[in-house]
């Protein structure tokens, strides 16, 4: 077994354990390292695939829970620029992608880390340009789902809801994105990067996460987390 098969399964390992104990962050963790091994094209279906069969167990709770007055305009926005995203993803350098990623990482932790929301209204223009920009950074980069946090943390909605609003908005639009790099052959389930190499580990760090880590301060570890993402964008940004 190779060194740099060893890494991507420790790498999906502690997505998988953030994952768990968080509730988010599985992409974030796993698409900047993965990118700076493989290409971005080959990481980025794997992370959605891994990310979407996480979320498949709870998508009937937060589809009972959720508004879908407020997810609809997102996820439809979403859902027209998706294919622009998968479009960059296929047709930029590898070594730029790899930049756009960490930069987006970056951006995004330091956004959570300092605790940033939206602060005006909940408008459906606002709604339909949050959608466009998610559908894109995640067609191009596989992580759409930092912006959508960000908005819809800000609404009145009850923490139950929110929470569902979020789960489900992000699976929907991953859905999207996996359709369409399917129909473009960008989906392999063999390979040293793929969803039978990954899939184990990141589901046993979910579960460690879960079951193992609770006595850990989540809000602690969040920014921990945070912090380490930020070190691993910073590095991809100098391969």
């Amino acid at each position: 077994m190779s060194l740099v098969l060893v890494a991507s399964i420790i790498i999906a390992l502690i997505g998988g354990i953030v994952r768990g104990i968080t509730g988010f962050g599985g992409s974030l963790v796993m698409t900047p390292a993965l990118a700076a091994m493989f290409e971005p094209r080959m990481v980025i279906p794997v992370v959605l695939l891994l990310e979407a069969f996480a979320a498949a167990p709870t998508l009937a709770p937060a589809a009972g829970k959720a508004s879908i007055k407020v997810i609809a305009p997102i996820c439809a926005a979403a859902f027209l620029t998706v294919p622009l995203g998968g479009y960059l993803l296929a047709t930029t350098a590898p070594h730029v992608l790899r930049r756009l990623i960490a930069v987006v990482v970056i951006t995004f932790s330091l956004m959570l880390l300092m605790n940033v929301r939206y602060s005006g209204s909940r408008r459906l223009p606002t709604s339909i340009a949050l959608g466009a920009i998610s559908g894109l950074l995640l067609g191009g980069t596989g992580m759409g789902g930092p912006p959508i946090i960000l908005y819809l943390l800000s609404g009145p909605d009850p923490i139950e809801t929110t929470r569902a609003n979020l789960m489900l908005c992000v699976t929907v639009i991953s859905i999207a994105a996996l359709t369409l790099l399917w129909w473009r052959g960008m989906l392999h389930m063999t390979g040293q990067v793929s969803l039978l190499v990954l899939g184990p580990s990141y589901y046993v760090g979910i579960v460690a996460g879960t079951c193992f880590f609770r006595g850990f301060s989540e809000k602690r570890f969040r920014q921990l987390t945070l912090f380490l993402l930020i070190l691993v964008s910073l590095v991809s940004l100098t391969v």
